[in-house]
């Protein structure tokens, strides 16, 4: 028997891997991420326009260790994972720092670590994969990156200058290959019992 855990409307069904080298600045990063990504409509139908914080809609956690695979021949490996016993603060860290960068009843999950079947009706659909920066860095260098980073969603936030709107071309609806989802409709998290 199926007992549903979490569901959201619309909104992003996130399924988050976490890598034995992740540290609180990939949390940040992730975070900053989900919340600003460009992935709905505007009222205007203008594809790729709005973020979940926008449209404020919901979003859904799924603790996914297995994206953290590295092919062995054809034996899965889970070896760059983070074991439970750490991965588990680090999720729920990650669900808190959602919950008070956007609204708390906005941030659903899963079951950490149980077995789950998880519905998603994605529309379009639309698959981004997320990565943080996992390469070590020099500190100035990677606070450069992130103010550059921070200035260009701030603009774009502000709409497009005169010029970059003569340059706007509609772009078709196409899989993106660098694709979390952004979900239309049910979007839920089951546990067999």
């Amino acid at each position: 028997m199926l007992v549903p855990i979490s569901s959201i409307g619309r909104g992003l069904c996130v399924l988050l891997g976490i890598s034995m080298e992740d540290t609180q600045k990939d949390v940040d990063y992730m975070v900053r991420k989900i919340l600003n990504l460009r992935l709905f409509d505007d009222e205007n139908g203008r594809a790729w326009s709005k973020s979940v914080m926008d449209k404020e809609y919901e979003v859904l956690c799924v603790s996914q260790f297995t994206l953290q695979c590295i092919l062995k021949g054809n034996k899965p490996d889970f070896h760059a994972a983070m074991p439970a016993e750490l991965s588990q603060p680090f999720y729920n860290n990650i669900l808190e720092h959602l919950r008070s960068t956007y609204k708390p009843e906005m941030i659903k999950d899963g079951q950490f670590g149980a077995y789950m079947q998880v519905h998603i009706q994605n529309d379009g659909p639309v698959t981004i994969e997320l990565v943080s920066p996992s390469a070590p860095m020099d500190p100035k260098q990677l606070a450069k990156q992130e103010k550059q980073q921070q200035r260009k969603e701030k603009q774009r936030s502000k709409g497009p200058s005169e010029s970059g709107r003569e340059r706007a071309a509609p772009r078709p609806r196409a899989q993106d290959p660098n694709a979390s989802s952004g979900a239309d409709g049910d979007v839920s998290s089951e546990r067999e019992t």
